[in-house]
């Protein structure tokens, strides 16, 4: 990472990162985490996310594709609970999926989730805990809520690694930590 980019420290566990700043638009700046590849990271998240939800009453975890995949897997892995991942590209094989749009302040531009038919019986009925690495302005959140109400099943809980903005706005979510906005 080069010296001058400028950085946000977080603490999960004993995991310690720097997470580089990034404007997404004139002014403003988020700290963005990949998990992706972090291993370490990933797997003192799941630790920690299910010390958080041990206790809770709840059948399944669902994600959305792509960062949070290693995330959920090794939180099933923890906790012993199936988990679905909404995709965001529609396949043939998927049959008769349900969809939502969403609007991901790191894409900038809508996207499509997709609920596999095959997973429908997996969720249809159940309750559900949504899983996410940020909760930032909330569409990839209402997406995800969506397909799982077309779907049949209850949402438990809603949880992410961060949260971001707003801490009021969050006070629902289970989340590892807060990430602020930086404004120049």
């Amino acid at each position: 990472m080069p010296d001058n980019q400028e950085t946000y420290p977080i603490q999960i566990g004993s995991v310690k990162r720097d997470l580089r700043l990034f404007e997404i638009k004139p002014g403003l700046k988020i700290a963005i985490i990949n998990i992706l590849g972090d291993t370490e990271l990933v797997t003192a998240c799941a630790q920690e996310m299910g010390k958080k939800l041990a206790g809770k009453e709840y059948d399944v975890l669902v994600t959305a594709e792509s960062k949070s995949i290693p995330l959920v897997h090794a939180l099933s892995v923890v906790t012993e609970k199936p988990y679905v991942v909404l995709r965001k590209d529609y396949k043939i094989y998927m049959g008769d999926a349900i969809q939502a749009e969403t609007l991901s302040i790191t894409t900038g531009k809508p996207q499509t989730l997709i609920l596999d038919e095959k997973d429908i019986p997996l969720i249809k009925g159940k309750k559900a805990v949504i899983v996410d690495d940020v909760i930032s302005t909330g569409s990839t959140l209402k997406g995800m809520r969506t397909i799982l109400e077309k779907a049949g099943a209850h949402i438990a809980l809603e949880a992410a690694i961060f949260t971001e903005g707003d801490p009021d706005k969050w006070s629902d979510i289970v989340a590892l930590g807060h990430l602020p906005v930086f404004t120049d």
